[in-house]
């Protein structure tokens, strides 16, 4: 399964594969599991692992990594106002789309078609009772969220 990607990043949730093409990040997965750190000696790549870790030991830590993302103009839309979300904050679903004139459910669905997570932070949206959906009902997703959440409350 590792092979699938450029870098993975054993974290205290599990793992972060990272997919890069043409020095732009195209794919971010949170893995639940645990995984073997491996690395590609690309200078972009070691770039990206850099952020992230630094993310994991400073949840304050922006993230500047290029992404190449395809997607609706809704999709877009929605995923700028994810990324405007200050680390240690969250929004409801229904905040969320009042901000982009939409529903909640039409932007949990744009938080699940996400593929990179951190640098679009989706878990910072929220249910209005409870933590809402995370990595699109994958197993321990939630406990996923909840770490990353935590992670951000600090400092």
């Amino acid at each position: 399964m590792d092979t699938q990607f450029d870098a993975v990043i054993p974290t205290p949730f599990g793992a972060i594969g990272i997919g890069v093409q043409d020095d732009f990040l195209v794919t971010l997965q949170l893995m639940p599991s645990p995984h073997t750190e491996r690395s590609s000696s690309d200078p972009f790549v070691q770039q990206v692992v850099s952020q992230l870790k630094q993310y994991l030991h400073h949840p304050h830590t922006p993230l500047d990594i290029p992404i190449a993302i395809r997607g609706t103009p809704f999709q877009k839309r929605v995923w700028k106002a994810i990324s405007a979300i200050p680390a240690g904050e969250t929004l409801t679903y229904s905040e969320l789309a009042e901000k982009v004139s939409s529903g909640p459910r039409a932007v949990a669905n744009v938080c699940g078609a996400n593929h990179v997570p951190l640098v679009i932070p989706c878990h910072r949206v929220v249910a209005k009772y409870g933590l809402g959906g995370f990595m699109q009902g994958e197993k321990d997703g939630l406990a996923v969220k909840r770490w990353l959440l935590d992670h951000e409350a600090k400092a």
